[in-house]
């Protein structure tokens, strides 16, 4: 339910979905971010810099507010739909997204995946210039990704970091096979693009790590691939990588 704390334990670890600290509409008034603006697209390389992947993705990230809750979307279809995950929206209609250029729109949940903790939304309303972000890529442990999002209010926030682990499973949560990677992200953060250096969207964040059940950021963070999130690989257990 949105605005409620959600707790997955797993090895010993508890685990809180990022989204969970409620922001009431004025709650992050002075960390509301200045959004990026659209830009050109850079010239593909093997790799980009943190600053060229912000640029190139930010414009596809928007800020949702459900009920009294605060996550994260990124826009992954040129008619606007917008892929979250399910815990932002779940338990309430009034959603309302903001996009990178500062339109406003009321949204409605086009689909819902409580097992994949996965959703889609359609805006009412769309911005001048839409920006979707490329999906696919595979991770690998070792390699640089990078967040973006909206931790604690502070808006189109971005950390960076790398692939941790693969195939981690939040036990009590049902939700395995995750992405754990150590960029840092907060409630606010959950349902926001999980990046990899070519600026493709590799993941969509779902939880922390929070062994003091604090809900701070411990530096292990998870995320729902995208090709799970989209549906293409099944919900079969997780491979032979370790539990946490």
């Amino acid at each position: 339910m949105a605005g409620r704390a959600r707790w997955f334990v797993a090895g010993g670890i508890v685990l809180v979905a990022v989204v969970v600290l409620a922001y009431w509409l004025g709650g992050g008034g002075s960390g509301e971010g200045a959004a990026p603006k659209p830009s050109p697209t850079p010239t593909p390389r093997v790799a980009l810099t943190v600053t060229e992947v912000y640029n190139r993705v930010g414009p596809s990230v928007v800020v949702i507010r459900a009920g009294r809750s605060l996550g994260t979307g990124v826009i992954a279809a040129e008619d606007g739909t917008i892929l979250t995950a399910n815990h932002v929206i779940e338990g309430t209609k009034d959603i309302t997204v903001t996009f990178a250029d500062g339109t406003k729109a009321e949204a409605a949940v086009a689909s819902a995946n409580p097992k994949r903790d996965v959703a889609t939304l359609k805006p009412a309303k769309l911005p001048e210039i839409v920006v979707p972000a490329t999906l696919g890529g595979g991770p690998d442990v070792g390699a640089p990704v990078v967040a973006i999002g909206n931790p604690l209010g502070l808006t189109y926030s971005v950390s960076s970091g790398v692939v941790s682990g693969l195939n981690r499973t939040a036990k009590d949560g049902d939700l395995s096979g995750l992405i754990q990677f150590d960029a840092s992200v907060n409630p606010g953060s959950s349902g926001g693009p999980l990046l990899d250096a070519r600026g493709l969207v590799i993941g969509i964040v779902l939880a922390i790590a929070d062994p003091g059940r604090d809900e701070a950021f411990a530096g292990i963070a998870f995320a729902v691939p995208i090709g799970v999130a989209l549906g293409d690989e099944d919900d079969g257990p997780p491979g032979d990588g370790p539990q946490i």
